[in-house]
């Protein structure tokens, strides 16, 4: 990460705010002012665009985004009432992906808050939580194959056409969350035969960055319309990048180093698959 991102992430950090329910938030007149929009109306019209998508999520806007009145000094004794909005951190997503991507506070907050976001929804998520290790790994897998699906049909329109094209895609994003090192060098690592896929032996903090890395960079190439393999490549790679930065950042282990399970989750999911034909046929009995 450049001192320019490690800059701007320490930023939303320090703007971040704990109501009196010890929940997160962040007031949006701060966040304008880090997202470098000198306009209150124009910074406005981006929250209310925000608003929309939350709706569109199927999520109640009311619970992301607090109307409130604050009184403020304009003077040495004088105070007057402005509007803001107390912002959840999904509110803050969905603000800076409705933002100008040009500006690079604003491409850094994409990453800050969309990484953020998710490993929150997977805190949240009461049936994540109350799975054991592997059941993790199983969920997790599972995630990265509809996602990709996703990656897939997103990368086919940007110009990523044949299988070729679409394991050179998929190269750049593991160079940019592997410090450079590509599927190959991955699968020698693993030390897994020819035939075992690297996704099958991830533990489930290794399948959470590759999902974040897959999930971010197909909204990438859908949100700023990228045309082109070359193009394409790059924003995988910087998007993987990014995921690895943000990695380092929180003080976590690089993906390259971390253990490789005893057990493939292809051999966890068909004992998984066993343990429920057995159940359907102890019931018939």
């Amino acid at each position: 990460m450049n001192d320019l991102e490690k800059t701007h992430h320490q930023t939303f950090k320090k703007i971040k705010k704990i109501n009196e329910q010890n929940q997160e938030f962040w007031y949006a007149r701060d966040l304008q002012n880090v997202l470098a929009y000198s306009s209150w109306e124009r910074f406005k019209s981006v929250i209310q665009k925000a608003v929309v998508a939350c709706n569109n999520s199927k999520q109640p806007a009311q619970n992301h985004f607090h109307h409130v009145v604050k009184m403020v000094k304009i003077g040495s004794d004088a105070r007057r009432k402005v509007e803001d909005f107390e912002l959840s951190r999904y509110a803050c997503y969905l603000i800076v992906q409705n933002g100008d991507s040009s500006k690079p506070v604003i491409a850094n907050g994409q990453t800050y808050f969309a990484i953020q976001t998710r490993k929150q929804e997977l805190a949240d998520n009461e049936e994540f939580k109350n799975l054991q290790a592997d059941e993790k790994r199983l969920f997790l897998r599972n995630e990265i194959r509809e996602h990709n699906k996703q990656l897939v049909d997103t990368a086919n329109k940007a110009g990523v056409a044949t299988n070729l094209d679409f394991a050179i895609f998929q190269n750049h994003g593991y160079m940019g969350l592997y410090g450079g090192l590509d599927a190959k060098a991955i699968h020698k690592q693993k030390e897994l035969k020819k035939s075992q896929k690297i996704l099958d032996h991830m533990g489930s903090t290794e399948l959470a960055a590759n999902l974040f890395r897959a999930t971010q960079t197909e909204e990438k190439l859908r949100r700023d319309n990228i045309k082109g393999k070359s193009n394409a490549n790059q924003t995988h790679y910087e998007v993987g990048a990014k995921v690895r930065d943000t990695i380092e950042e929180l003080g976590g282990a690089m993906p390259e180093d971390l253990p490789t399970p005893p057990v493939s989750i292809k051999k966890l999911g068909n004992e998984q698959k066993k343990k429920l034909i057995d159940g359907e046929i102890d019931n018939m009995e």
